[in-house]
């Protein structure tokens, strides 16, 4: 892909790579026939279904993988951001492509933003402090 990754680029290379990493934990993957759900796909295992949203998100310069649980977007009147609905969703699969992983998250375990670290903190700090790698899993 070019170095300018379009977002809708972005995007379908988060889903496909989270395609993959499901198929590898045992998944079946079912993908909707519409743009337009709340949810990117359907995870299935043991009698289970788990409408999945994907993010791509890269590192930030403190560490962190950050998703914001929110939707955004532009029109003729100003830029508008929502919150997502956290009951048409189950799991939000984060895809870092400073890590090439996946990493799963549970958006009612968080309240507006999750925050995985991928670098401890500089300053030490281990109280709420959610390692990147301990959620590799989908829960």
């Amino acid at each position: 892909m070019p170095q300018n990754h379009h977002t809708k680029s972005k995007g379908d290379l988060g889903v496909l790579k989270a395609q993959v990493d499901l198929l590898e934990q045992g998944y079946a993957v079912l993908l909707p026939l519409t743009e337009h759900c709340p949810f990117d796909l359907v995870a299935y295992k043991d009698g289970e279904f788990r409408r999945v949203q994907v993010k791509y998100r890269s590192v930030g310069r403190f560490g962190a993988i950050d998703v914001k649980f929110s939707t955004c977007w532009t029109d003729r009147h100003g830029t508008h951001t929502v919150s997502i609905d956290k009951r048409e969703v189950d799991v939000y699969c984060i895809y870092c492509p400073d890590t090439d992983k996946c990493y799963y998250v549970e958006p009612n375990s968080f309240g507006s933003l999750a925050s995985l670290r991928v670098e401890m903190p500089k300053n030490s700090q281990k109280k709420r402090v959610h390692l990147a790698d301990d959620f590799r899993r989908v829960p």
